[in-house]
């Protein structure tokens, strides 16, 4: 009589459970490239070669920089398995602090590119206190990054009191037009912010943190890494990137006000969730971000140079977000809570 070895077939089991995860975690890398790859055939059989040709490059680059600078804040934060709704705040908090401090209309100040300083601080500082509500008071994230969305817009509409400035300086007013190598300014800013995103996650402790206080904390918390201290400068960074958009965006529109942080949120969430970072934190990275952020971008030139009406194009662009999300994203039991 032949005799079964169970401890044999339990590890068989492993193993092939292991070999199916790591070909499962393979085509998570890959789907959000074939997804974007996909959208660019279709966008190009249907428009015309012009779709990619030199001058819709370059507005697809052009429309992609603030969305970028504000998806690759979030990632970070994302990573955590925490959440930032304070984006719309910071954002035009940022911009309009940026443009009250440079010359303008309104306001007698002109601090030049120390206005930089000025704005993105101040948006580093409101990250800073969220993140010290969050770990030292105990406050959900979405909750204090939601408070922090109205106290950062309400700082931003003082700071204009109600006429918002236009911003004079010329060599400021010229950077929207302003290209090296044919890429916008503004996109270089972005390209900037996401290779020192870049260098920060793969080549920084604090990088490496993050994704292990994202997986469990208790793992990186026994070795003696400060999981508060982690928490509380990644939500420092995001507001250094928030801070970066605010300006990006004020330079854009010429003009500071709060409305530029108008509806920042779910699309950088989406481009964040897109890409494959993951919600439960742990995977992903900026990387993805950078994929995530092209889909969409990708996706709204596509179905605007198709002329596609606004009503029917947001119902679009909800059901193609919907398959990019199922086809790139893990789905399973672990939730959010963090």
């Amino acid at each position: 009589m032949m005799k079964l070895n169970p401890s044999a077939t339990l590890t068989e089991e492993f193993a092939e459970r292991i070999r199916s995860e790591n070909r499962s975690n393979r085509m998570m890398k890959l789907a959000p490239v074939l997804v974007l790859v996909a959208m660019l055939i279709v966008f190009l059989v249907t428009c015309g070669p012009s779709f990619l040709g030199p001058q819709n490059l370059v507005n697809i680059l052009n429309q992609m920089a603030l969305p970028l600078v504000v998806a690759l804040g979030l990632t970070f934060v994302i990573m955590l398995g925490s959440i930032d709704l304070s984006i719309d705040g910071s954002v035009g908090m940022a911009g309009s602090l940026f443009a009250c401090f440079v010359l303008n209309t309104e306001f007698s100040y002109n601090f030049g590119f120390f206005s930089v300083v000025i704005a993105v601080g101040v948006s580093m500082l409101c990250g800073l206190v969220i993140g010290l509500c969050h770990v030292y008071l105990k406050i959900p994230s979405f909750m204090a990054s939601f408070a922090f969305m109205y106290i950062c817009k309400g700082i931003g509409m003082v700071s204009y009191q109600g006429h918002p400035p236009t911003i004079k300086d010329p060599l400021i007013t010229a950077l929207p037009t302003t290209t090296f190598l044919f890429i916008p300014f503004i996109t270089w800013v972005a390209i900037i912010m996401f290779v020192l995103c870049f260098f920060i996650q793969e080549y920084t402790a604090f990088g490496r943190h993050i994704y292990a206080v994202g997986t469990n904390e208790s793992i990186p918390r026994s070795v003696g890494v400060s999981v508060e201290k982690v928490k509380i400068g990644v939500f420092t960074l995001a507001g250094f990137l928030f801070g970066v958009a605010g300006v990006i965006g004020a330079i854009r529109l010429g003009q500071g006000q709060i409305a530029i942080g108008d509806d920042k949120m779910f699309p950088a969430q989406a481009a964040v969730v897109v890409g494959g970072t993951s919600l439960a934190g742990g995977k992903g990275g900026v990387v993805n971000t950078i994929v995530g952020v092209l889909i969409m971008t990708v996706l709204d030139n596509g179905l605007l140079t198709l002329h596609v009406d606004p009503n029917i194009r947001t119902g679009v662009q909800g059901i193609i977000i919907l398959v990019a999300v199922i086809l790139t994203s893990a789905r399973g039991a672990k939730v959010i809570s963090k």
